[in-house]
C-alpha cells in the first residue's frame, strides 16, 4: 500500500505476466458481482473473476468496449483512497478513448454515470458524474492527438510544485512525456516512471479555477 501521512492513497504490485506496467483505476460499486455481470452485457471484457481480498473488499479487473482497462472495488474494511484533491492523492481521472460515445454508454450501463460537456477540453470531452451530483469525478474524451495508442485511463496525482516534480523525475530515471504547462485548472506535467507506467501530476495556480470534485 502507498500511504500519505499514514492514510492509504494507492497500491503497487508485481506486474502480471504478459502485461506492461501501468496504473489501474478502480471505481467503487456497492455490488461488484452485479456490476461485473453488466460488463460483458454492455460490450466490455472481464480480465478476472470477482476476487475477495480478505476483509478489505472484493474486486474485478475488466476492459471497456474501446479496450481501456479499469477495475471495480466493493469495499468492506478498506474504502479505497483516503487522500484526494491534495498533494500525494488523486486529483483527476481521464479516459482517452478511441470511441468515446461507446465508452460513455458503457460506463452509464455499468456504473450509472451521467455526463456534462466541457467545451474548452474539446467537442467529444465530458466530465462524468454520479446521477444528480454536479461534482465531476473525472473526464471521458477522444484520444486528443494520441491516435495510434490504445484507449486508456490516465491518473493525475497532486504535487506542491510541478516543476520540482519534473526535475525529480529527470534525475531518477523517469521519462518526461510533457513538461510543465499551465491550464485553466492548474499546472500539469506527464511522466513515465523508470518501469514505463505513465501518470500525470497537477498543482493549482493562484488564478486557476479548479473543478470542484465535492466530498
Amino acid at each position: 500500500m502507498c500511504d500519505v501521512d499514514g492514510v492509504p492513497v494507492a497500491g503497487m504490485a508485481p506486474v502480471r505476466e504478459g502485461s506492461t506496467p501501468a496504473w489501474t483505476l478502480y471505481f467503487a460499486t456497492d455490488d461488484v458481482r452485479a456490476s461485473a455481470a453488466r460488463i460483458p452485457e454492455s460490450g466490455g471484457s472481464l480480465y478476472t473473476e470477482v476476487m475477495d481480498i480478505g476483509e478489505s473488499g472484493s474486486m474485478v479487473v475488466a476492459a471497456d468496449p474501446a479496450g481501456a482497462t479499469f477495475g471495480l472495488w466493493q469495499a468492506r474494511l478498506h474504502i479505497g483512497t483516503g487522500v484526494y484533491s491534495e498533494p500525494g492523492g488523486l486529483t483527476w481521472e481521464d479516459l482517452r478513448s478511441s470511441d468515446p460515445d461507446a465508452s460513455k454508454a458503457f460506463y452509464t450501463a455499468v456504473l450509472g454515470w451521467d455526463y456534462q460537456p466541457l467545451p474548452m477540453a474539446g467537442p467529444d470531452y465530458a466530465t462524468f458524474h454520479q446521477p444528480g451530483d454536479e461534482a465531476p469525478m473525472g473526464g471521458v474524451g477522444g484520444m486528443m492527438g494520441m491516435d495510434g495508442f490504445p484507449s486508456h485511463w490516465i491518473v493525475y496525482f497532486g504535487v506542491t510544485d510541478v516543476d520540482a516534480a519534473v526535475a525529480y523525475v529527470e534525475a531518477h530515471d523517469g521519462h518526461i512525456l510533457s513538461p510543465g504547462f499551465d491550464t485553466p485548472f492548474g499546472r500539469m506535467a506527464a511522466f513515465t516512471d523508470p518501469y514505463g507506467a505513465s501518470f500525470w501530476v497537477t498543482a493549482p495556480l493562484t488564478d486557476a479555477t479548479p473543478l470542484d470534485r465535492g466530498e
